[in-house]
């Protein structure tokens, strides 16, 4: 899982053309910075390339400014995106959750250890459940409960918050409220949520208690970008595990938390980590560590 990183990081995202990943490689070479972890990947569905670079300058007094300024006529040549993000960066991030406090409770322990890279700004909720645990991490909570009448008023005071706090990725953490189609616009790219993958589907109430009367055989969780369409935005990763006749519904819940807290903080560290990146129609492309 992430720690705090003592390489830059160097992502691309172009059309394909012969030449991308030396123009990037070569450059590095010629800016003296030795490639420590490299993945790129060619997309023939949208004739896409994406490209990320962990390195080490191996010059004194390395200046990123510099750096990104003697790229951009090479990127040019490529209609090429770049960024470049500095060792140890902290994303600024706002965790939203309802009543369940497993998936909140995970990020915030590996946030206290370390072992995410997040610099948590705010916890947001529609409940006031939770309040103590924030209060206990010494994080700002704010309760915003929601009703079919409230909802516009209710997602202009969290992005209100949003904006205030510099947040770059929105993680909601069970956050047991449908996004509006406005308030998934404003947050495309910048908001994971999680939840219960089983087979079939089982939507709507009590899906672990649908899962046991069907006698389901895995028990799964996806983490995904949010988006207009219910629970089925880009997909960042997943987990599942096996499991027979001798889980009652109660170990389904059980094992379900534990696989949701896994994949959520691993969505969260490859997008962090900016591992992810998107392609035409939702497809994401994702170099695991």
């Amino acid at each position: 899982m992430s720690r705090v990183r003592t390489s830059w990081i160097f992502t691309a995202q172009c059309p394909s053309r012969i030449g991308t990943v030396d123009v990037v490689t070569r450059f590095l070479r010629e800016e003296n910075c030795y490639i420590t972890e490299l993945n790129s990947f060619d997309d023939r569905d949208s004739q896409g390339f994406v490209i990320r670079v962990e390195f080490r300058p191996e010059t004194e007094g390395f200046n990123s400014e510099s750096f990104l300024e003697r790229f951009q006529p090479r990127a040019v040549e490529f209609d090429m995106d770049f960024e470049l993000t500095a060792p140890g960066t902290k994303m600024p991030v706002v965790i939203m959750v309802s009543k369940s406090d497993h998936c909140l409770n995970d990020l915030l322990y590996r946030y206290r250890t370390g072992q995410l890279s997040i610099d948590i700004r705010a916890i947001v909720s529609n409940h006031p459940d939770l309040e103590t645990l924030a209060q206990w991490h010494n994080l700002p909570y704010y309760h915003f409960p929601i009703t079919a009448d409230t909802k516009a008023e209710q997602e202009a005071q969290v992005w209100q918050v949003v904006e205030e706090t510099g947040a770059e990725l929105v993680i909601l953490a069970r956050y047991m409220q449908v996004l509006s189609a406005e308030m998934c616009e404003k947050l495309s790219g910048k908001a994971i949520n999680i939840h219960h993958s089983l087979l079939p589907g089982f939507k709507g109430a009590r899906p672990y208690h649908q899962a046991y009367d069907k006698g389901v055989k895995l028990v799964g969780a996806t983490a995904h970008y949010i988006n207009n369409d219910l629970d089925e935005g880009p997909i960042i990763a997943q987990g599942v595990e096996p499991v027979d006749h001798t889980h009652y519904p109660e170990d389904l819940i059980e094992k379900g938390r534990d696989i949701e807290c896994l994949t959520l903080s691993r969505a969260v560290s490859y997008h962090i980590e900016r591992r992810v990146f998107l392609l035409q129609k939702g497809k994401t492309v994702v170099f695991a560590s």
